[in-house]
């Protein structure tokens, strides 16, 4: 199934082409190389003075870690997720040596994250990042440190199965129109809300 987005220009197809799905393969496994290469797209994500706050915590489907992240998933999430080949937490190290807090953890941890999604699609796969997840449950199943780490994300990672897999109501957002905000109301100049001028079309 083409879920090819209908952008106003060309972009490279690792962006056109990447979606989140909910349906994936649960006989699929990431093998040790590309769990390697998905790592180290994140691990060589650019940082504010390369402080690379960014820590993950990776679990395979079938081991104690995924279990353990997959619990911490809201219902709604669960009904799909544990069909994905790994499930990734996403942690936000916010503490500084000095004893202050690093204001751009957040923002990095997430480039670190398009990183490793554009490098899953560059290898044939897929992830859905989930927001929907209790943190509190997910700090102490995985014995987080509370103090200066703050979880993202949960990251499911796999391969694509059929939507027909799915439950109806998420089955019909599976295969439901892409869509985004139009440019002139996305970006600005001058002031703020004056879309850009783009000389195009």
């Amino acid at each position: 199934m083409s879920r090819t987005a209908a952008t106003s220009v060309p972009v490279h197809p690792l962006l056109a082409d990447r979606w989140s799905p909910r349906s994936f393969d649960d006989a699929h496994t990431v093998d040790e190389e590309q769990l390697a290469a998905l790592l180290e797209a994140a691990r060589w994500a650019p940082s504010a003075s390369n402080r690379q706050p960014w820590r993950f915590i990776v679990g395979r489907r079938g081991d104690a870690t995924f279990k353990a992240v997959f619990a911490s998933l809201m219902e709604g999430n669960q009904l799909w997720a544990g069909s994905a080949s790994l499930l990734i937490a996403a942690v936000a190290d916010e503490r500084l040596p000095d004893g202050g807090r690093n204001p751009y953890a957040a923002y990095d941890t997430g480039l670190a994250v398009a990183q490793l999604t554009l490098q899953a699609h560059a290898l044939g796969l897929h992830t859905h990042q989930m927001g929907g997840y209790v943190a509190d449950r997910l700090l102490e199943a995985l014995d987080i440190p509370a103090e200066g780490l703050l979880p993202l994300a949960v990251i499911a990672v796999g391969a694509n199965a059929h939507a027909d897999l799915l439950p109806e109501a998420l089955r019909v957002r599976e295969v439901a129109a892409r869509e985004r905000r139009p440019l002139d109301e996305t970006f600005y100049a001058g002031r703020w809300g004056t879309p850009l001028e783009i000389g195009i079309g």
